[in-house]
């Protein structure tokens, strides 16, 4: 098994098993829900931001360990940056998991894991899930965000 493989299995076990800014956030100032069809994942992300930036960042729901995984490790990601620099970072991943050309890029950090799931074009849904939900809230869109 390749270095990467086994780095992937462990930071997305590790995020699945305990979930970094997992729960509600009392009194959010964004708010979106998303729902993967495909699979059945459904998640709630809620943040505040203050003059632009990501102050606090949470999100709850089920799903599988991706999804879960996948929404820690955003979380993470974006917390004290800007929404606009937020937005940036769903690009890069975005384009990271869906194609197949696409090097890892330096800012993603531990995101760059994800690479592997582009193998799974059924598990790309499930990375992508709480980032089409981010964007949702950002863009407070009041239909829940979907995979679909």
């Amino acid at each position: 098994m390749s270095d990467l493989r086994e780095l992937y299995q462990e930071v997305i076990l590790d995020h699945n098993r305990s979930p970094r800014n997992f729960g509600s956030l009392d009194d959010p100032t964004l708010r979106a829900d998303g729902h993967n069809p495909l699979c059945g994942d459904k998640l709630t992300v809620a943040l505040n931001v203050v003059d632009g930036v990501v102050t606090d960042i949470r999100f709850e729901g089920s799903g599988c360990a991706i999804s879960k995984a996948s929404a820690s490790l955003m979380t993470e990601g974006v917390k004290g940056r800007t929404v606009d620099e937020a937005k940036a970072l769903f690009e890069r991943f975005r384009q990271l998991v869906m194609d197949r050309d696409a090097p890892p890029h330096a800012q993603l950090g531990k995101l760059a894991v994800f690479a592997g799931v582009r193998d799974y074009p059924a598990r790309v849904k499930c990375a992508i899930l709480a980032w089409h939900t981010l964007i949702a809230a950002v863009e407070g869109s009041q239909e829940p965000a979907s995979t679909e």
